[in-house]
């Protein structure tokens, strides 16, 4: 098995590693901390294993609001601390990984009666650009009215007194996930999606010493075992808590969810992302404009219900299209203008009396008595940090001395030294396939999912190019050897919603698309018909769920 692949094709090679090698290290939990803890063990020697119980990325690290920001609006909860790291990792975030965490000018509109005023909004902003580290060139500009008038014409002009400019980084969470789950795999990891942990294995004196695996695609149980385990499953954590010996004891979870909507471009055609002010409840909100389409969120609810099945009720749609027509007022949008929506859980800690958006965003490391380690709360742009933080914990229980290397760590596809660097990359590339009747768009399209790992999918495409004659079909069979081959994609699932985020950003065009890919996988993976029929309908359950709100 050639550890540089992570292909879903060679899985039962993984899982018989899994069982036979002891590791240093098991990481139960598949997103971003997960995968961010993986990397940063396994670059710094140990030997690790991760699970995840379903698809990598599938809980709240493919449903967030894909920004990698500096966290403007702790500054109102004095979490000064925290807008400093989250302001630095997020400069070292987009230095290793610059195709997916792209600067993104970011529009404060400043409004009557609006949560801040002209002068607290300068101060802000000016306070921000200094904890976060901005450079220079992204520091904040204030703005006449009329300047924000003229840059986003949309917005309400009888309640605006000026406004901010200001930077943030747009990315693709779930992306940013399997590059660091890559990047892991290339140092040696064993990373595997659909095993779920279901009792913890204790040595002798009562500690942690590995779990039994529930592998969800054979059916099959096995054991691994690891000399340290570290929980990092996001709104599971207390699930996974409650499988230890000592149970959840102390602090605990507090479960907040946020929903995100997708309307057509063409229905909210802003000039630039907006951050702006929701009235009902002084709370703000996203809308960010991304190719043909926009997005606008988030809610903050508390929630308690099944966290499997996180759904966006009518109510979170409808919060969300008021709060966006009231300051776009020309919009008019309602339910039957959105063409998808996720829902998403934030793992936040417990603090009585708080509010859903009053609680930190701060993470804390859990030990056990059992020595099992638990790492919960954070926020996607703190990942790195976190990881950091919970292997120095681990090296202090092992009575070891190593240092993270990940801050200076190009992840997999990454190698770009700027903002340039990819425009050429993406016109050289445009210009070799040509010759396949591949456009820059297409090109544009790829590279800011794969990076430099575009020539493998480029190359592939141009082995077809005898056997598959349409362009888009030819490109598309590609993708999907890549996503397979290299990305450990086991269905359509996690294809077109983790490794592309095709469901959320290019619903309308996936009735051509699915039934194509169910046959490509079929072929790759050997599916037989009957298993290709329920990975179609596993998939069509997901298509229609994103507009279940309607019903």
């Amino acid at each position: 098995m050639n550890t540089g692949t992570f292909s879903a094709a060679e899985r039962a090679s993984w899982l018989s590693k899994l069982e036979t090698d002891t590791f240093d290290l098991l990481i139960i939990g598949g997103g971003i901390t997960g995968a961010g803890i993986a990397l940063d063990a396994a670059t710094r020697g140990l030997k690790v294993a991760l699970v995840e119980k379903k698809d990598f990325a599938w809980g709240t690290s493919s449903r967030s609001t894909k920004l990698i920001h500096g966290g403007l609006r702790y500054l109102k909860q004095l979490e000064f601390a925290l807008v400093h790291e989250v302001g630095v990792e997020r400069a070292i975030v987009h230095a290793n990984a610059p195709h997916i965490v792209i600067p993104e000018k970011m529009l404060l509109p400043i409004i009557e009666e609006g949560s801040l005023g002209k002068t607290l909004s300068s101060i802000g902003l000016w306070v921000y650009d200094r904890l976060a580290s901005v450079e220079k060139d992204e520091r904040r500009k204030m703005l006449e009215k009329e300047v924000v008038a003229d840059l986003e014409p949309l917005l309400r002009p009888d309640l605006l007194l000026g406004g901010g400019l200001y930077y943030e980084y747009r990315t693709d969470d779930a992306r940013l996930t399997i590059e660091n789950m890559k990047t892991a795999v290339a140092n040696g990891a064993v990373c595997l999606n659909y095993l779920e942990a279901t009792e913890f294995i204790y040595k002798e004196n009562g500690y942690v010493g590995g779990a039994v695996l529930n592998d969800h695609l054979s059916n099959q149980t096995i054991k691994v075992k690891a000399r340290r385990v570290v929980n990092a499953a996001g709104p599971w954590v207390d699930t996974v808590r409650k499988n230890d010996k000592e149970g959840v004891v102390g602090k605990r979870l507090h479960l907040t969810k946020g929903v995100h909507v997708v309307v057509p471009y063409q229905k909210l055609p802003l000039q630039q992302s907006v951050y702006f002010d929701v009235k009902k409840d002084n709370r703000m909100c996203f809308a960010i404009p991304r190719g043909n389409i926009t997005y606008i969120g988030t809610t903050d609810t508390f929630y308690d219900t099944d966290i499997n099945q996180p759904n966006t009720t009518k109510e979170d749609v409808e919060y969300i299209l008021e709060a966006t027509n009231y300051m776009f007022p020309t919009a008019q949008l309602d339910l039957a203008d959105v063409e998808s929506s996720w829902a998403g859980l934030r793992p936040l800690i417990h603090q009585d009396g708080k509010s859903p958006s009053e609680l930190s965003r701060r993470d804390e490391i859990f030990y056990s008595e059992t020595g099992l380690i638990s790492i919960a709360g954070g926020k996607l742009t703190g990942y790195r940090k976190m990881a950091e933080r919970v292997l120095n914990f681990v090296a202090k229980t092992m009575r070891t001395k190593n240092h993270s290397k990940t801050q200076d760590l190009t992840l997999s596809g990454g190698d770009f030294d700027s903002s340039e660097a990819i425009q050429d990359y993406i016109y050289k590339i445009t210009g070799e396939a040509k010759q396949i009747d591949l456009k820059t768009a297409d090109v544009q399209a790829l590279v800011y999912k794969y990076g430099t790992n575009t020539e493998l999918i480029i190359n592939r495409a141009y082995e077809l190019y005898n056997s598959i004659r349409d362009p888009h079909d030819r490109l598309m069979s590609a993708e999907v050897w890549y996503a397979i081959h290299y990305e450990m994609t086991n269905n359509l699932c996690d294809f077109f919603i983790r490794r592309t985020g095709r469901l959320y950003f290019e619903r309308p065009t996936l009735k051509r698309w699915y039934p194509y890919v169910a046959n490509e996988m079929a072929k790759i993976l050997a599916w037989s018909e009957e298993r290709k029929s329920k990975e179609v309908e596993d998939f069509e359950k997901e298509y229609h769920a994103v507009l279940s709100f309607r019903k």
